[in-house]
């Protein structure tokens, strides 16, 4: 079987490339400002540390066991095996291992600290509202992710953003406000600081994850050759979540990041604050995609 290679978007590369630049930059300074104030930071990137590590190296189990996916195997579902087996082949990448989620909401998702030890679940309700030839592209978006490595790229990301989280969350308990004035004023600079360098990551990471939804998207309209089937794929998930029931939307909540359309109604909520593009941006990327590749 042919592998497929994917012609580079030199647009978005730059987009991700400015976007790294800018959350190195600013970690540069966070890391600069907490030297000059002479902050102990030893002891909280040992525990942030740890923390990303245990993310990272426990993603696949991790993930699964907080959405109740069950692994399956070939004889339980030959078909969606099938699909993942020909998809890597086509990515050249190891077939990941397969897990069904037991909701009606319909989507799936990847996780995994690399190709080799990557899992991609799908929903009971997208294998029940969408055909075969959408549940392939869907599967594709997802084995984009995992060929791009985006667990390992947004947990070294999200490094000093989480340290500057830990400060702001714990910042009574490690000496937030010292007997001496001039500590306790250095202390709640640092406060400051790292709620400022915070936000911003907030907002660079948010964009760096929608990038790598495009990056995805065009990885799996090249593995399957049709953008549309994709595009269809996407339209019918969001008209179903117009259905689902509010309880299980507000369960399936925390794994919005994950999932290749977040568990959400309509397109009210800020695309600034998601790790998604909205559905309108993504579809006219996928129509533009097929342009390319009929021209």
């Amino acid at each position: 079987m042919n592998r497929v290679r994917f012609p580079v978007d030199y647009q978005l590369k730059a987009r991700m490339f400015l976007t790294l630049f800018l959350l190195a930059a600013l970690y540069l300074l966070f890391g600069v400002v907490l030297w000059q104030a002479n902050v102990g930071l030893s002891s909280i990137i040992v525990i942030v540390g740890i923390m990303l590590l245990a993310q990272y190296y426990f993603s696949d189990k991790l993930v699964l066991m907080s959405t109740r996916a069950k692994e399956v195997s070939p004889q339980e579902a030959p078909e969606l095996h099938a699909v993942v087996e020909r998809l890597a082949m086509l990515a050249d990448i190891p077939k990941p291992r397969v897990a069904v989620m037991p909701t009606s909401i319909p989507n799936a998702f990847a996780t995994g600290r690399n190709p080799k030890n990557a899992v991609v679940a799908v929903t009971k309700g997208l294998m029940q509202q969408l055909t075969m030839q959408e549940v392939e592209a869907v599967l594709a978006h997802e084995m984009s992710h995992v060929k791009n490595r985006d667990v390992a790229v947004m947990t070294i990301a999200s490094f000093f953003a989480t340290v500057a989280s830990f400060i702001v969350q714990n910042f009574y308990f490690i000496g937030g406000f010292g007997r001496d004035r001039e500590d306790r004023g250095g202390a709640i600079v640092i406060y400051f600081v790292s709620l400022l360098v915070w936000l911003i990551s907030f907002f660079l990471i948010r964009a760096l994850s929608r990038y790598r939804e495009y990056a995805a998207d065009r990885g799996a309209a090249f593995l399957t050759g049709s953008p549309g089937m994709l595009s269809s794929a996407l339209m019918k998930i969001s008209g179903v979540m117009e259905r689902v029931p509010d309880q299980d939307l507000r369960q399936a909540e925390g794994m919005n990041a994950f999932f290749i359309l977040p568990a959400l109604r309509g397109e009210s909520f800020a695309e600034l604050f998601s790790t998604h593009p909205s559905l309108k941006r993504r579809l006219a990327y996928l129509r533009d995609l097929e342009r390319q590749m009929r021209g």
